[in-house]
């Protein structure tokens, strides 16, 4: 059990999303009081198990209404908010939305909030865009946002450390099962095809990206808020520092685990997604945060989560 007065009242935006269901129950796990504000998008039940908690509250709303974050917020010492349109091809589906939900909610959210109140925001590592070739990207290498996603990210990352009392994450591309699934992020998406469809065709394979799986993402939360203190008004990369592949070189680590999965690059065509570069996740580590969950270990979690899926419901776009 945790002491009584380290216990927090939180709220988490988009909560029933694909990090919030990982991450919620963990919360309410530690003895926190949480509160869940989403708008069920997907028509998802991924919270299910969470209702037995007299500490879980949950309010079905849009992150972009005022009137309900600012009675929501009343009460809270700390706001994850995790409500955003997420993924290149989602964003350019509904620029709108995204512009909307990634960025001006943001900025409202953070107009409501006391000086005293605490936030944590993920944003990603797109925000990188393309670097440059065998260099690091650390939190000190200029933003270069390429897609409309990594613009609203980045746009709201600068809301949320100049207002301060903060810490921001910008997440590598996250992989893992989660009760909210998605199929749209590319180790989920290159899993599922090894496993389904047993083939897939790569544009851009050499193109290079950070990974981290789900429940680390969970865990970078749970460290934040330990070490609130000293890791305020800064920005951290959160990803596996082994981890920085290629698209290809990311095909040959699920092959050894799906060794009938064949993978082509093709001549022609290209990825809409053109973000390519390494990342760096030493500051992170130096603040005692370090990854557990490997790749590999989300490969093979993935094959055993793929074999109960009949369908392919899942996924932003």
């Amino acid at each position: 059990m945790m002491p009584k007065n380290s216990k927090k009242k939180i709220l988490v935006t988009g909560g029933a999303g694909y990090i919030g269901s990982i991450l919620v129950p963990e919360l309410l796990r530690l003895g926190h009081k949480v509160t869940v504000l989403d708008n069920f998008l997907y028509n998802q039940n991924s919270l299910f198990d969470c209702c037995s908690y007299e500490n879980f509250e949950i309010v079905k709303g849009d992150a972009r209404d005022e009137s309900i974050l600012k009675s929501l917020l009343k009460d809270k010492d700390l706001v994850i908010p995790l409500a955003a349109i997420v993924g290149v091809p989602a964003c350019n589906k509904d620029k709108v939305a995204a512009v909307t939900t990634n960025r001006d909610a943001i900025a409202t959210l953070v107009s409501l909030l006391s000086k005293e109140q605490k936030i944590i925001f993920p944003t990603t590592n797109s925000g990188y865009g393309i670097g440059q070739k065998d260099t690091y990207c650390t939190e000190k290498t200029p933003l270069n946002p390429i897609s409309l996603y990594g613009k609203t990210k980045t746009e709201a990352e600068k809301i949320v450390l100049e207002r301060g009392n903060a810490i921001t994450f910008r997440l590598a591309t996250v992989f893992g099962m989660s009760p909210r699934m998605r199929l749209d992020l590319l180790v989920n998406d290159f899993t599922y095809r090894a496993v389904k469809d047993r083939f897939v065709v790569i544009f851009e394979g050499h193109f290079k990206r950070n990974y981290i799986h789900i429940r680390d993402v969970a865990r970078a939360f749970i460290h934040a808020m330990d070490n609130f203190d000293k890791m305020k008004n800064e920005p951290y990369n959160v990803g596996l520092s082994d981890a920085n592949l290629s698209k290809l070189e990311l095909c040959a680590k699920i092959k050894e685990q799906a060794p009938g999965f064949i993978y082509l690059e093709a001549s022609v065509g290209e990825d809409p997604d053109k973000r390519d570069y390494i990342v760096s996740n030493e500051k992170i580590e130096k603040t005692g945060f370090k990854p557990i969950y490997s790749l590999e270990m989300g490969i093979e979690e993935l094959i055993k989560g793929y074999k109960m899926m009949a369908n392919c419901l899942y996924g932003n776009v």
